[in-house]
């Protein structure tokens, strides 16, 4: 039968999620940092996912689909509800790269040093990192203080762990070489979660100002007064400003 529907566009979806959780016959997922329709029959065309979309990637088509089956929806969303329960945590449909998730130090997860040093230990608190691949309303982005950084500085500062990522959630990306804008997404997180403050950690490169022209128009964009600052690393490897 030919009715309507709801079509997305691939190349502007930033995997945000909103619309999954917007979708109320649980008809949509994440999969590989794209929202997907799971099933026609689940979509019942009223477009409640459409204004959660941050980058205007679904659209409402008419095109030959499978009619809307309430009954197989209410068996989807109590097969959903049962995982949960089970688990104890919202069931996570999407990649298996961008399932939000804390991360809890142990001694087992500190690397070795030489004597008369302190153990080397990670600071990152959260997976995922990459700011394409992050959900939106991951739990761990509720009251915290985040930093976003150039993918490059993890390379070039020795010491961002203990001075930048310590206590932050860290969100990383190359506005050069990852296609589309950040700043959608980074609004999205701004809106929906409040973020206690924003550090910007950039190369000295002109590449680099990529980012930081996106986490000002997210922060325009968002409508909120959160506190933010700029630190600059060296090519070389020291801090250039803080």
């Amino acid at each position: 039968m030919k009715r309507k529907i709801i079509s997305i566009n691939e190349e502007r979806c930033n995997g945000c999620g909103l619309c999954v959780n917007a979708c109320h016959e649980g008809a949509l997922i994440l999969e590989n940092g794209k929202a997907k329709l799971i099933s026609d029959s689940y979509c019942d065309g009223l477009g409640d996912c459409l204004p959660e979309c941050p980058a205007d990637a679904i659209t409402i088509i008419e095109r030959e689909a499978a009619a809307y089956d309430e009954e197989l929806v209410m068996e989807n969303i109590k097969k959903k509800s049962d995982l949960h329960a089970l688990s104890g945590s919202p069931v996570h449909t999407g990649c298996p790269g961008s399932r939000a998730m804390s991360i809890k130090k142990s001694l087992s997860q500190t690397a070795p040093a030489k004597a008369d040093t302190e153990p080397l230990t990670s600071e990152l608190m959260q997976w995922p990192c990459q700011i394409k691949l992050v959900p939106v309303n991951a739990p761990y982005f509720e009251n915290c203080d985040l930093l976003i950084a150039a993918d490059c500085t993890a390379y070039a500062y020795a010491n961002i762990h203990k001075e930048f990522m310590k206590n932050r959630i860290t969100l990383i990306g190359c506005p050069k070489l990852d296609d589309g804008d950040y700043s959608e997404k980074l609004a999205a997180i701004l809106e929906n979660n409040n973020i206690n403050s924003v550090k910007i950690l950039r190369m000295e490169v002109p590449c680099c100002g990529g980012i930081v022209n996106a986490v000002k128009a997210a922060l325009i964009k968002s409508g909120k007064m959160i506190p933010w600052s700029i630190a600059v690393i060296g090519t070389s490897g020291e801090v250039l400003s803080v």
